[in-house]
């Protein structure tokens, strides 16, 4: 493909953090932790990963989603990964208003290089290297095209998500099953040395066409945070905060997290695949050293 030097930069647009993606060794065992701590149901199982020498499984976080992937065959990125850095976070998938205009900007600058490219049907679905961008995740940027049975993509709760396969109506019932729990934040360290959190949101906010307030990318339903590196430590998904509609369910969260055993602080963190998981109620902002609401 040659670079079309004439592209200009979309503008800002609205954006979802949609879904984002973890890796275990044991995938059985993170099944069994997400499903029983969190209360929340296996949504889909995709074969199509098999192609990188995966598996996986889909979370519904209310309309939104947690994956985690484990490799089936040696020598898979995140074999190494794994090895490197343990459990922990992979990728973050973002949906937009026009995922393929974003990406006919991104390759004729030569900001990132795609390394998955899939239209379809309504879907736009564009993942990016992530060499050279800040955060230490794979960002994935993603479109449905507005249609008579999807009029909202970005707006509705439940919308159809490609990445959820071909059986909206029963995936959909799913979501609506787990309203009550919902992704609000996350936040990326950067690598060891590197401390201008402030340049890491706007590359991304220039790459990818999300606000940003300060050091935070600003989605239409969540909130996502840069950190300073940390010597000895990685970069990558540090934490994500799950609000939770309802006092009794969000004690039954926490009472969960003590039977199996998992260290609790006293206000709401615990540890679950190499990933700091704060549960606050709904409407309250999360203590602590985690992400800001």
């Amino acid at each position: 493909m040659t670079p079309d030097y004439g592209a200009s930069r979309p503008p800002t647009a609205p954006t979802r953090l949609r879904q984002i993606a973890l890796i275990a060794r044991d995938l059985d065992r993170a099944r069994y932790i997400l499903t029983t701590i969190l209360g929340t149901e296996v949504v889909f199982e995709d074969p199509a990963v098999a192609q990188w020498g995966l598996k996986n499984f889909l979370v519904a976080i209310g309309g939104d989603i947690i994956e985690v992937c484990s490799p089936c065959k040696p020598g898979t990125t995140v074999e190494k990964l794994l090895q490197k850095r343990g459990d922990g976070g992979y990728m973050v998938i973002m949906q937009t208003t026009d995922a393929a205009a974003r990406r006919r900007y991104i390759e004729s600058r030569g900001l990132a290089k795609v390394i998955y490219y899939h239209s379809h049907d309504e879907v736009e679905c564009v993942q990016y290297h992530p060499k050279g961008i800040r955060g230490g995740v794979m960002p994935e940027l993603d479109s449905h095209t507005p249609s008579s049975s999807n009029p909202t993509p970005l707006e509705s709760s439940f919308s159809p998500w490609h990445a959820c396969g071909p059986d909206y109506e029963r995936y959909s019932a799913t979501m609506r099953r787990h309203s009550h729990l919902r992704l609000a934040a996350a936040t990326c360290r950067l690598a060891p040395g590197q401390t201008d959190t402030e340049a890491a949101a706007r590359q991304w906010h220039e790459w990818f066409g999300i606000d940003r307030d300060g050091s935070e990318l600003v989605f239409t339903n969540a909130r996502l945070r840069f950190v300073p590196g940390v010597e000895g430590q990685p970069e990558g998904l540090e934490s994500m905060v799950l609000a939770i509609k309802g006092k009794q369910r969000l004690e039954g969260i926490l009472g969960r997290v003590r039977d199996e055993g998992l260290r609790l602080c006293a206000d709401g963190w615990t540890d679950l695949l190499g990933v700091k998981w704060c549960f606050i109620l709904e409407g309250e902002k999360e203590k602590g050293p985690g992400p800001k609401l």
